[in-house]
């Protein structure tokens, strides 16, 4: 796994907590943050954005990535992530990004990109999602 500072770490989950207080959720009242760290310092931040036509949803991962992609062609260092209400406790297992969001990160991370999860899990991307679908171009 790719390595940041215990420090940087900290601060790009809090980083993903702050983005997860902006969530537009009023469908499933479940909040999620992310926020990705660029190689040169930069950080930007994503929640998830809900659409009464749920497929228009999209979440807060991909949201993140895609305003890093659109300021910068910079390597991805870290994703870190924070799921749902703070009081509300949740299944381990569960708090784990989609699947559209790990083939969307297929694109922007190395296999061995850390990914924190609210500062008690971490992955790589490899971890996450092992077999993921690539075009040789």
């Amino acid at each position: 796994m790719t390595t940041i500072s215990k420090s940087t770490e900290e601060i790009l989950i809090e980083a993903a907590r702050a983005a997860k207080v902006n969530s537009y959720s009023p469908y499933s009242n479940f909040p999620v943050g992310a926020a990705v760290l660029l190689e040169d310092g930069q950080i930007f931040k994503g929640t998830n954005m809900e659409n009464a036509s749920y497929g228009l949803t999209c979440c807060a991962e991909r949201v993140a990535l895609f305003s890093a992609r659109t300021a910068s062609s910079a390597k991805i260092s870290a994703l870190a992530i924070s799921i749902g209400h703070e009081d509300i406790e949740l299944a381990k297992d569960s708090m784990v990004p989609c699947g559209a969001c790990r083939q969307v990160m297929t694109e922007f991370l190395d296999p061995e990109t850390p990914v924190y999860i609210d500062g008690n899990r971490s992955f790589t991307l490899d971890e996450l999602l092992p077999y993921s679908f690539k075009l040789n171009v």
